[in-house]
């Protein structure tokens, strides 16, 4: 028979204390010892809050738990947000605390009773005699975890310092609901969150820049003095109240993320492992629900190892699936100012939605009366979702805010679009977007990425795309449809797609050039020529000639692609751009020869007709664009007449290292939209008619462009006016597809309903 475990747990908050309950409860015979080196009643921070979902979970995994907390908590649904002295308020959110202090005493006191070994104001011995002396240890000591420092080179933790400084403290009265309030002051935009945790007490937390803290001169200010500064400031939130502090000092947020959670028979939980940001309240919640499914792992599986394997393979997912949703937070509310001026119900739905986990339809399902409220000061004619108001770009009207975004088909025959192009792009004009978009079409020979691209070179071209662009406006009246006109650069002369993308051809390969003499994949690809004066001014002539061209074709939009690594793209960033004259250097020079394009090629652009750029807001990679310089090439372009950008990210180099999850390149649009007041088309992992609702209530795009979902579906812009039961001017149905409006009817699954009982 086997021995019952031995666990050592470091670090005596939330979940180290439950991991040892849990443990115990389901062996009496174990023999679990836990270490704090602070005292017991020591605790950061005043409130929790807890979900439902993490309450469930907890009731059935130890009721006594579980009794013991529903007798704490304070119960509210509401959320007030108050900027500039108006109080916009949404409910049906259901939130639950309790105090922090509380909450640890239940734990100890479970501890306890079931024969856990408590040592409060104990170090912990080194964590390899841990390892020696037990079979399980347990890292729970927190962000600043020494367990995990001392195993740095197994667990390679990655620690974030985020641009924010923040406070916890305390007011002695309850708040009726939680509260965002914003402040306005000489120094820069701070913000109050606040909530209740007892029937006489509440959570304060006030944040701002880095730079704004400074400025407001909290960096010399004491704990005493600081929290005195703090109620002045947010004297009407707290109605002349003071606040209180608990040790309490400013600190700048830290995101751990950690590559592995476990060494040998040590394992990381809670913020030892992860952490996520306080403005979506998960750092309890994701140290309780480690600890159960730690505890469930131990059980099941048969030997330690399968056990601590399992929980990370449990949790992993969900621990990254919070901390994006937590930097989407984060970020939101790092970049405060750019939405102050934004109308008061769209601030109050940006604020709502931040995180991307409350959505457009979710909150009309908590709050239908405050989100018909958002939906009307955006405009929303009655019935009508926000992604099927129209929208006006330039003297182009277009009637919903669906874009077919620019997918490369590789499909042509020396640059000529045939019917494959005919069917791709027709079909989904037909399927109902506002716009639908080309791939990148080149504008040279050598400016194709593969022999399979499509050019305006030739007239031949120029006809074949006519026959598109007819199609469209004839079988489709109302769909606008766009060039996305480009030149490769460095990125040229490679296979299809779907064999081998980005590697050179095996034959017949064509000479490459760029900015500077960089090639995209070390060692594979071709280094390409750096391009002089003369030729920089050959391939202007070749934008401006296909440009020419595309007028005759009958498009009704012109994008300019500068993003992805492709020739102008690869003169923007310094990654790829390290020329010494007028065309490299600083921003200003980097931009000169895109926007020298975009200038030559507005001139031959049909004046009415409307002519966007898509950039590339972030190379994924150190040292290249920057936020701070997107927004700079945005405003550069937009300077020089650009109706709208197209706001993507990446594929500049190959090192890169995106942040890939929903909506992930978003806020880059969100950023420039709202920094410049221009408008932006959204693109990167948007995947559902909820996500295009709630980016555009948000003012975080005018335009959605979506690439996999038309792929997956051509319909989907009709099919998602049928999901939300409209059938406006919006997303009109093709009169020989109109039978096809509603699904067809299924076969019955539902059996007839018993009736009698027969014995």
């Amino acid at each position: 028979m086997a021995r019952p475990l031995r666990v050592a747990v470091v670090g005596g908050g939330p979940g180290g204390l439950y991991a040892a309950a849990l443990l115990k409860r389901l062996d009496p015979a174990r023999e679990i010892t836990v270490w704090e080196r602070g005292a017991p009643e020591d605790t950061f921070g005043f409130g929790v809050v807890l979900s439902d979902e993490t309450l469930g979970g907890i009731e059935h995994a130890d009721p006594a738990v579980h009794t013991a907390l529903q007798r704490e908590f304070v119960r509210w649904d509401d959320i007030d947000i108050v900027h500039r002295g108006r109080t916009l308020t949404s409910g049906g959110h259901g939130f639950a605390a309790l105090g922090r202090r509380r909450l640890l005493e239940i734990m100890r006191e479970r501890c306890a009773g079931l024969g856990v070994t408590l040592h409060f104001r104990t170090e912990a011995p080194p964590a390899g005699r841990l390892a020696d002396e037990y079979d399980l240890v347990i890292a729970a000591d927190g962000a600043g975890s020494r367990i995990r420092a001392a195993y740095a080179d197994v667990f390679e933790p990655s620690v974030t310092t985020h641009g924010c400084r923040y406070i916890w403290l305390a007011a002695d009265f309850a708040f009726d609901a939680f509260r965002f309030e914003i402040a306005e002051t000489e120094h820069g935009v701070m913000q109050l969150h606040g909530y209740p945790y007892t029937e006489s007490a509440s959570t304060v937390i006030v944040e701002m820049r880095e730079e704004v803290w400074r400025a407001a001169g909290f960096d010399r200010l004491d704990e005493t003095q600081s929290t005195e500064q703090c109620a002045k400031i947010f004297a009407d939130a707290l109605g002349g109240r003071p606040l209180r502090s608990n040790a309490s000092a400013w600190t700048a947020f830290r995101t751990v993320v950690n590559k592995r959670w476990s060494k040998g028979n040590t394992v990381l939980i809670g913020d030892a492992a992860h952490t996520a940001h306080f403005s979506i309240g998960s750092g309890t919640k994701l140290a309780v629900e480690d600890a159960l499914a730690l505890a469930a792992c131990v059980e099941e599986q048969p030997d330690l190892p399968a056990a601590l394997a399992a929980y990370e393979s449990e949790r992993r997912p969900v621990v990254e699936s919070t901390q994006r949703a937590a930097a989407a937070s984060l970020r939101w509310f790092e970049e405060l100012a750019t939405y102050t001026d934004q109308p008061p119900r769209q601030f109050a739905f940006g604020l709502l939605t931040r995180s991307r986990r409350v959505t457009h339809d979710n909150l009309r399902l908590r709050d239908e009366r405050f989100t018909r409220a958002v939906e009307d000061e955006f405009g929303c004619p009655p019935g009508t979702p926000p992604m099927f108001t129209p929208f006006q770009l330039g003297e182009l009207t277009l009637r919903n805010r669906v874009v077919v975004s620019a997918m490369d088909m590789y499909s042509a025959v020396d640059g000529v679009p045939a019917d494959f192009h005919l069917v791709h792009l027709g079909g989904r004009a037909l399927g109902g977007a506002g716009l639908v978009m080309t791939e990148m079409v080149c504008v040279s020979p050598e400016g194709r990425i593969t022999p399979g691209c499509t050019g305006l070179y030739t007239d031949q071209q120029g006809d074949a795309w006519r026959r598109i662009t007819d199609f469209v406006h004839t079988q489709s009246p109302g769909t606008a449809i766009g060039v996305q006109l480009g030149h490769s650069g460095r990125k040229g002369s490679t296979r299809l797609m779907w064999d081998g993308m980005d590697e050179p051809l095996p034959t017949g390969n064509w000479p490459v050039s760029a900015a500077s003499p960089v090639p995209y994949l070390p060692g594979v690809s071709q280094t390409p020529h750096e391009l002089d004066h003369s030729q920089l001014a050959s391939i202007r002539e070749q934008f401006t000639a296909a440009a020419r061209r595309a007028g005759r074709a009958g498009f009704d939009l012109l994008e300019l692609h500068c993003a992805h690594g492709y020739l102008l793209s690869g003169f923007l960033s310094p990654l790829t751009n390290h020329r010494t004259d007028a065309y490299g250097g600083p921003l200003a020079n980097r931009l000169r020869f895109p926007l020298e394009v975009f200038d030559a090629v507005r001139a031959d652009w049909p004046a009415d007709r409307p002519m966007t750029v898509r950039i590339s807001a972030t190379d994924w990679a150190p040292g290249g664009t920057t936020p701070e310089d997107a927004v700079e090439i945005a405003r550069a372009f937009t300077t020089h007449g650009a109706d709208a950008i197209d706001v993507s990210t990446g594929q500049v180099v190959a090192g890169e290292r995106p942040e890939f999850g929903r909506s992930y390149q978003t806020p880059y649009a969100d950023l420039i939209r709202n920094t410049l007041a221009v408008p932006v088309v959204a693109v990167g992992a948007i995947s559902s008619w909820d996500d295009v609702n709630s980016l555009l209530l948000a003012g975080r795009a005018d335009l959605c462009a979506l690439a996999r979902p038309h792929l997956h579906d051509p319909h989907w812009t009709l099919h998602a006016a049928a999901d939300q039961g409209y059938a406006g001017p919006g997303a009109p149905w093709p009169l020989p597809y109109l039978a096809g409006s509603r699904p067809p009817p299924t076969g019955r699954t539902d059996g007839p309903k018993p009736r009698l009982t027969l014995r």
